[in-house]
């Protein structure tokens, strides 16, 4: 009811022509003029997916050095402290009554009466082992080669995520300077429409023009006013976008350079050949250089597999210090200390039939990579021969374009000069603002394709 109250006396208010203060609650904007290399370099520092490829980077290099350390000797140490019974010593038919003889070399003959002797209880064992690998088949070169693959994959995982959030960021920009021109054609067409309005309404005074006319003026008018609402609204939604991408303030209002955007279609009037960017992109697309680790990688995978089939040599070299004694019953109380090196050799002659199917589905996967690397390189040559296809169209659509929009403008003067003079209906003039107004739209709409299928060259080949 209390609601009610308020929004009655408003609208009070507001028919009686009072003035009321609404209070609004907005932040203060900041303005800021930004052009692709101040975003690209924003991207690069605060992008969250770029920032998890790095991350992951870091994990591979921590895999190389993993795998790297099986190079390394590997050394053993045990150390163990026990406590055991004595010995109880049956007869040849499990018996424990009586006496048996024991004769220890160098003592002579130690009586065990009913089975039971003492024997030393506690006892200690010291072993350090130190094993070098000499031959393993190929399996810890492979895996380092693997590891090393990894490591590159993650590197151009990194690049692929920065070449992406700049891509995407570049689409984001191109549509904000396209909401932007077409902003300022909208604008310049109702100030333009709102003096029609003033002069026609100066006549309509003198008798010499309808109301009807002035109707029509001014329902294109409202029309006008209603597309550049849309548009700014568009435009918020994009800047939002960027922001968000960026990790910027939402207060920050991203205002694209012009001036750049004119420099770079200037220097697309003189784009290289198409076999330079067709060169430029076999040799730095990321899909083809991906392909390409992944066909490396899968090789050491075919490597690594036939290892398992070949014997493994290693170098082992060995300290034991133990006691006591139990070789011999009764066990001696002493220690003994003892020391080897050898070279082991170990072969699974199982794997020579079980393993044959783990390489041939690794040469499988080999070869299938190959084919993955043939079917990216023929669709990045595509995506070039269409890219720049497309920008020497955009380029005749400029010019085109251009063309139109002095023939529209030109038109429209005419018209313009000949229904003030009574020659021309008011319909030949809508029909020119029309076609003046769509000229000019036009023209915003090929020079920003242009500059996308430019930027999307670009991007096909890792130049961004």
């Amino acid at each position: 009811m209390n609601k009610f109250i308020v929004y009655s006396v408003l609208a009070v208010a507001l028919m009686a022509g009072e003035t009321c203060f609404v209070p609004i609650y907005a932040q203060e904007k900041a303005v800021q003029m930004m052009t692709l290399t101040t975003l690209y370099n924003l991207a690069d520092q605060q992008s969250q997916k770029v920032r998890v490829s790095e991350v992951a980077l870091r994990a591979a290099n921590e895999g190389v050095a993993t795998a790297k350390s099986a190079l390394l000797p590997s050394v053993d140490l045990n150390l163990q402290g026990s406590y055991t019974g004595n010995a109880f010593m049956l007869s040849r038919g499990f018996s424990t009554n009586g006496t048996t003889d024991y004769i220890v070399p160098g003592v002579g003959v130690i009586p065990v009466t009913n089975g039971k002797q003492d024997t030393p209880h506690w006892g200690n064992s010291f072993t350090a082992q130190v094993s070098q690998i000499v031959y393993a088949g190929g399996a810890v070169r492979s895996g380092i080669r693997m590891a090393e693959s990894g490591k590159e994959m993650a590197e151009l995982d990194v690049e692929k995520n920065r070449q992406e959030v700049r891509f995407l960021l570049t689409g984001y920009y191109l549509d904000l300077c396209k909401l932007d021109n077409q902003i300022e054609v909208i604008r310049q067409n109702i100030t333009l429409t709102q003096k029609e309005i003033d002069q026609m309404k100066a006549r309509r005074e003198q008798g010499t023009v309808l109301q009807n006319d002035i109707t029509r003026y001014e329902f294109q008018l409202q029309s006008l006013e209603l597309t550049l609402m849309k548009l700014t609204d568009a435009s918020t939604i994009i800047n939002h976008q960027l922001l968000t991408t960026l990790h910027l303030p939402e207060q920050t209002i991203i205002v694209p350079d012009k001036n750049e955007l004119n420099t770079e279609i200037n220097a697309i009037s003189a784009i290289a050949a198409q076999e330079t960017w067709q060169q430029a992109a076999a040799d730095n697309n990321l899909g083809i250089r991906q392909a390409t680790v992944v066909t490396n990688l899968t090789e050491q995978k075919v490597k690594q597999v036939k290892s398992e089939s070949l014997p493994s040599v290693a170098v082992i070299a060995e300290n034991h210090f133990f006691g006591p004694y139990t070789q011999d019953l009764i066990p001696k109380d002493c220690d003994v200390y003892v020391w080897f090196i050898g070279i082991g050799v170990k072969f699974n002659l199982g794997s020579l039939w079980k393993n044959k199917h783990h390489i041939r589905k690794a040469r499988i996967e080999h070869q299938q990579s190959q084919e993955a690397l043939i079917l990216v390189r023929e669709g990045v040559e595509n995506s070039v021969q269409a890219n720049y296809t497309n920008i020497l169209t955009s380029y005749t659509e400029i010019k085109t374009q251009q063309k139109q929009v002095e023939l529209a403008n030109q038109n429209y003067s005419v018209v313009q000069n000949r229904y003030q003079n009574d020659l021309a209906l008011l319909t030949d003039m809508v029909d020119a603002s029309n076609m003046k107004l769509s000229a000019e739209m036009a023209l915003v709409n090929a020079r920003i394709n242009m500059l996308y299928n430019f930027y999307k060259l670009k991007y096909v080949t890792n130049t961004l």
